[in-house]
């Protein structure tokens, strides 16, 4: 039946044989009609041709061909259908045997199951109250679970325990609240927990800001003791170094024992890392004896993190801080600097060495570009209240008591990563103002020593007193203690001077330590210098032109020049020492003695004292007989009283005196005496005078050379030679004047051996008076016949040359 359904494409065959042209038209229209294609071709070209009889023709006989293939087709379905009938009727007869069997089978199944259905319909029944009795179970438990939250809440919130709480009502919100099928403890819920929420929120706001307040007075305390660990450490590393240079200089220690006494420090070191755990120590009671907590902060901080407010809070935290460390200078400004510059320093040092533990471990609340941002702020206002503090200051010990404090704070604070060099900076930049203030500061204690000065020799009846006044300074000449009471041989000025040096030297040293600056020694030294030159050396030269009027005060202070100049070196090597610089590199760059002016002051105020006392005595050389007839045999009186005085003067000044300033001052006046001598022959009061006269001043100079050559124990033998050159002048005129050749005097190599010291014009005015007085009234008038004796001619000729030399 389906393949009878299916169109079949009809192919028209070749006509064989020559069929004609109405059978081949036929079989196309035929082969057309059966595929099912358009018979407009056909019908046009029957009506073109005339003949659409033949058309219908055509189609009458497809129709015909086509009723009896109807008719086959027909039989052939009927037959199917007879068959399909008789099929149903044998299939109705099992039908109803099937039916039957179906009936009984479903009675039986019914008086079987009828028992079953009602036992199904009991377990139905008895599931569906435990699915409620267990949804029951369910919901209590929900319940219960939640009622036990809010009784935690409610015992966290007793206990201030918020962050807990919140975690609790987190709790409750998250699992439990869209769970629970009480409607009225739903609701319940959802009023109260908004309610809890801004009570944590007032409350830890409160703690927050009570924080905020009490972290002010912990950040005070806390940088106190911050800076005083780093002064304990910088006094220990003070110690270090003085015993690291006791032990250089006890030379007669054995290396292991000078090692044994650098090392013995070890255990004190200077900041050892147990120290940082007083900063740093763990939970939030970390430094609980400084009482440094963090744990209200962090408390605030998470439960805000709960809320959802962490980024507000973390910008409240710092606008709060940040307007704290602005409250802090304008605080800081309302009182005296000098009095809060402790407390303001301190209130800094705290404030960033809680921002530091902030920062490390309060998990974000903090970035380090903000801690940056503060310090940078702080550090700018600091350099501003230094810079217009240090302007104001008169006084160098106000501003080193500032600056050791604010150095101490760069230590701190330079152990926490913050960078100090700005500060610094601006104590570098006051260096020479600080050193101006302590240079007025040492002149006006200097002037105070000088003028309490009595010009007496120093007693010490102690040991201590000795330690204290002399070897302290190294100016002692012995190493060797004296017997006590002990005489100085200076005043209480060199002590007191030389306190006010040393303290000045420590005072620039402390300035200029822990200033950033390694290697200041060249500072120090520049200022020390200023201050000997400058300030004791002028102080000392008013002090000699004005306050010393007898020998013994001139002599005191001569000596005093003498132990000072001893007391200088000590200055420069204990500036090295103080600044870090081995005592070689003072030694090697040693300059000359910086008081000299001072120094010559007081020789020449001692020599010009010592030859007003000789000019007395010279004047009995007045009564000298010049025109005596025969030779003296002893001195004149006037010499025998100078070295009198001079013997007697060096009795006394050889035990105060070193024998380089005894010398010095000796030989001036020894000097001034041969000058004297000159002068007196030079001058009006000696009209003439004779050979032996001559021979009388002869033996006074031979006095003084052998007094001068006596003087070799007090000075060497080659000084007492010089002492005895001092007298050059005289003894070359009194040779001149003996000489049997006077004319000698003209001869340039003979002058320059013999008689360099002598002045042209007084050898003139000597020799002339020396002259025989009636050759020089009458000349050569009446001497026909006189052989001139040798050496008479010889002093002629040297006058009459001397006389055209002039």
């Amino acid at each position: 039946m389906n393949s009878s359904k299916m169109r079949r494409k009809v192919v028209v065959a070749t006509a064989e044989n020559g069929d004609t042209g109405d059978k081949l038209d036929q079989l196309l229209l035929s082969s057309a009609i059966c595929n099912g294609e358009d018979l407009s071709p056909f019908i046009r070209k029957a009506f073109a041709s005339g003949k659409p009889e033949t058309l219908l023709h055509h189609l009458r006989h497809f129709g015909r061909s086509k009723e009896s293939e109807i008719e086959e087709v027909c039989k052939v379905h009927y037959q199917d259908f007879i068959m399909a009938v008789d099929d149903l009727r044998s299939l109705l007869s099992g039908v109803e045997s099937l039916k039957s069997s179906i009936s009984n089978s479903n009675y039986q199944l019914q008086s079987v199951a009828g028992p079953l259905l009602t036992s199904l319909d009991s377990f139905i029944e008895a599931r569906n109250k435990c699915q409620n009795i267990t949804l029951a179970i369910e919901s209590l438990r929900i319940c219960v679970r939640l009622m036990e939250l809010c009784s935690r809440v409610n015992f966290h919130l007793s206990k201030n325990n918020f962050y807990m709480a919140l975690k609790c009502i987190d709790s409750i919100e998250r699992d439990f609240i869209h769970k629970t099928s009480s409607s009225t403890l739903r609701r319940m819920l959802e009023k109260k927990i908004p309610a809890i929420r801004a009570h944590i929120e007032r409350r830890i706001s409160k703690e927050f800001g009570d924080w905020l307040v009490e972290i002010r007075t912990v950040s005070r305390n806390l940088g106190q003791v911050a800076i005083g660990q780093a002064s304990a450490g910088r006094q220990r590393e003070e110690e270090l170094r003085i015993r690291q240079r006791q032990a250089e200089e006890q030379s007669r220690l054995s290396l292991r024992d000078a090692v044994y006494a650098l090392e013995e420090e070890d255990d004190d070191g200077y900041f050892t890392g147990n120290e940082g755990n007083d900063f740093y120590g763990n939970g939030g009671n970390a430094n609980s004896t400084l009482g440094f907590d963090l744990t209200p902060l962090y408390r605030s901080y998470h439960i805000h993190q709960t809320l959802g407010l962490e980024d507000g809070f973390k910008k409240y935290y710092f606008e709060n801080r940040k307007l704290q460390l602005t409250s802090d200078f304008q605080v800081s400004s309302m009182t005296p600097f000098l009095e809060s510059h402790q407390t303001f320093f301190a209130q800094i040092a705290g404030f960033f060495i809680v921002e530091d533990r902030v920062l490390r471990t309060g998990g974000g609340l903090i970035t380090k570009m903000e801690v940056e941002n503060l310090w940078d702020t702080a550090v700018s206002k600091m350099c501003s209240v230094l810079e217009d503090q240090f302007s104001r200051m008169r006084t160098a010990n106000h501003l080193l008591l500032i600056k050791d404090y604010v150095s101490l704070l760069g230590v701190t604070l330079r152990r926490y990563g913050y960078s100090v060099d700005a500060l610094l900076d601006v104590l570098n930049k006051h260096r020479d103002k600080y050193h101006e203030l302590l240079l007025s500061d040492c002149q006006k204690q200097i002037a105070e020593a000088l003028a309490a000065d009595k010009f007496e020799q120093m007693w010490m009846n102690k040991e201590y007193e000795y330690s204290m006044n002399v070897l302290s300074f190294q100016i002692q000449t012995s190493d060797i203690v004296p017997a006590f009471p002990y005489i100085a041989p200076f005043s209480s000025t060199v002590p007191d001077c030389c306190r006010i040096v040393r303290s000045f030297i420590e005072d620039s040293v402390s300035f200029m330590s822990h200033g950033g600056q390694l290697d200041f020694f060249d500072v120090v030294k520049k200022y020390l210098d200023r201050l000997l030159t400058e300030v004791l050396d002028d102080g000392l030269l008013k002090l000699i032109s004005t306050s010393i009027s007898g020998v013994n005060q001139a002599m005191v202070v001569a000596a005093n020049m003498a132990v000072l100049e001893r007391a200088c070196d000590f200055f420069f090597r204990h500036a090295a020492k103080l600044s870090g610089v081995p005592l070689r590199v003072v030694e090697r760059g040693r300059r000359q003695f910086p008081l000299t002016k001072a120094r010559d002051a007081a020789e020449e105020m001692l020599s010009s004292l010592l030859k007003k006392k000789v000019d007395g005595f010279m004047t009995l050389i007045e009564n000298v007989n010049w025109m005596i007839d025969e030779p003296p045999q002893t001195e004149n009186e006037y010499v025998n009283e100078v070295i009198i005085f001079l013997e007697t003067l060096l009795s006394t000044a050889q035990q105060i005196l070193p024998g380089q300033v005894l010398k010095r001052v000796l030989q001036d006046v020894l000097s001034h005496i041969s000058e004297t001598i000159v002068n007196f022959l030079v001058g009006e009061s000696v009209k003439r005078f004779s050979l032996n006269a001559v021979m009388g001043i002869d033996v006074d100079i031979k006095l003084l050379e052998s007094f001068a050559e006596n003087q070799a124990p007090l000075v060497s033998e080659e000084e007492a030679i010089q002492l005895k050159k001092a007298l050059v002048e005289a003894r070359q005129l009194v040779n001149l004047l003996l000489s049997n050749n006077p004319e000698n005097f003209l001869n340039p190599v003979i002058r320059e051996r013999s008689y360099n010291a002598l002045d042209y014009k007084k050898v003139a005015i000597i020799s002339e008076k020396l002259k025989d007085p009636s050759e020089r009234l009458f000349g050569t008038f009446g001497s026909r016949g006189y052989k001139q004796n040798p050496k008479k001619k010889s002093l002629d000729s040297l006058i009459k040359r001397l006389k055209d030399v002039n």
